[in-house]
């Protein structure tokens, strides 16, 4: 009756340390894949910040698949989303700016998938400061996470500030 007791203990704790093993490896999983994909995005942050807008586009899945949506906007495939990127930031008269990513949240989907989603901030050369949310999907690629959907979408325009009113007689 000991020993029987003993091997049942000896098997709960065995399950227990396997499940407990297990879970510690699909942590150990999520953490490295959260950080692979916010070194992806800080990676493009800093291209972009740079004026490599090759580098930038680098995180994203090069292929006729991957989706990005911004502006009312659908645009299907890396090439049509680089173009649009080039008539947006870069052709004549136009400036990248300096990227940041804030708020970010990064959520697993799976062993090959990712979430994330955050905001997005430009600061301009003129001073403006264009911004706004986005929404991406990452898998993993034997080359590497990879962006393969972009919803982005940017703030409402801001009034102009002007200066307070003269005070009226009153």
């Amino acid at each position: 009756m000991v020993a029987h007791r003993l091997g049942l203990n000896v098997a709960v704790a065995l399950l227990a340390l396997g499940i407990a093993s297990s879970a510690a490896r699909a942590q150990q999983r999520e953490s490295s894949s959260v950080r692979a994909v916010r070194e992806v995005l800080e990676r493009q942050a800093a291209d972009w910040s740079r004026g490599d807008l090759d580098g930038f586009l680098a995180g994203y899945w090069k292929s006729p698949k991957v989706v990005f949506q911004s502006g009312g906007q659908r645009y299907d495939g890396w090439e049509a989303m680089r173009d649009r990127y080039r008539r947006r930031y870069q052709a004549e008269g136009r400036a990248m700016g300096k990227l940041t990513f804030s708020a970010l949240e990064i959520e697993p989907l799976g062993p090959e998938a990712v979430l994330a989603r955050g905001r997005w901030d430009l600061k301009m050369p003129d001073g403006s400061t264009p911004g706004g949310l986005f929404t991406v999907i990452f898998r993993k690629f034997p080359e590497g996470w990879k962006i393969v959907h972009d919803h982005t979408s940017a703030d409402e325009p801001r009034p102009a500030t002007s200066t307070p009113a003269a005070k009226r007689p009153g």
